[in-house]
């Protein structure tokens, strides 16, 4: 298995905008002239940043974001049919990293879509999770049908947490992005790992293994910073 340490210096991003802010890394789909379709430079290139923020500590959060009007179609559909030959990426092939769905599932770091335009197709993978979230029936029918659901409709089948005005957007990312930057990290990721193990597990099963978890946590370096920062009535300082 490959160890070797994972670097942004120097490498040069074709399908997508890489930008690190603070504790928060924004991945940003840019290929609006093929409605952000999804080809393998873009899809190694998303992989290749996922793992280098689970590799820094000191990235707290990922945002996924897009240019255009479409966040993503999907993929493309011409290196899917053969009749484009897919680029050559120019950043690393990590091997095995091949599904975003699954890399996104195993960073246990909160991410958060930044969702302007429509997600299409296998788009939704990167967003939700669908018949893990979605009603069954409504899943099936939207499946068959394929019917576009709005805003509103995915926020009440909790497809997406919170709908905005497009001029609300901006800042209610970065608000959100702040606040879980401002967690403690390793907290956080075990908390999500937890939470991805267990979601297999029978409920017999998943108790004492979060009981397990817990019990971990609170002697993690996070909780005792916690609890010395609310003891000496001071804000905490994650390392």
């Amino acid at each position: 298995m490959n160890t070797e340490k994972l670097s942004l210096e120097g490498l040069i991003f074709e399908a997508t905008k890489i930008n690190i802010d603070g504790n928060v890394l924004t991945i940003t789909l840019n290929r609006p002239e093929r409605k952000n379709a999804l080809n393998s430079v873009m899809t190694n290139e998303i992989n290749y940043a996922l793992a280098y923020a689970k590799q820094e500590r000191s990235i707290r959060v990922v945002v996924l974001a897009a240019e255009g009007d479409i966040f993503c179609a999907g993929a493309d559909l011409r290196n899917m049919s053969g009749k484009e030959k897919p680029p050559e990426s120019a950043v690393p092939r990590l091997e095995g990293k091949t599904d975003i769905s699954l890399s996104l599932r195993h960073l246990h770091k909160p991410v958060i879509a930044k969702i302007q335009g429509s997600v299409l197709a296998g788009a939704l993978l990167m967003v939700t999770g669908l018949f893990r979230v979605m009603p069954k029936r409504a899943g099936l029918d939207f499946c068959m049908r394929g019917e576009a659901i709005d805003a509103e409709k995915a926020e009440e089948w909790g497809l997406i947490n919170q709908s905005v005005k497009s001029s609300e957007l901006d800042s209610t990312v970065e608000k959100l992005a702040s606040q879980l930057a401002n967690l403690a990290p390793t907290t956080m990721q075990m908390g999500l790992s937890a939470y991805n193990t267990q979601d297999s597990m029978s409920f017999d099963e998943a108790l004492p293994f979060l009981q397990e978890q817990i019990a971990a946590c609170i002697q993690s370096e996070d909780a005792k910073e916690g609890i010395n920062a609310f003891l000496e009535k001071r804000e905490p300082k994650w390392d």
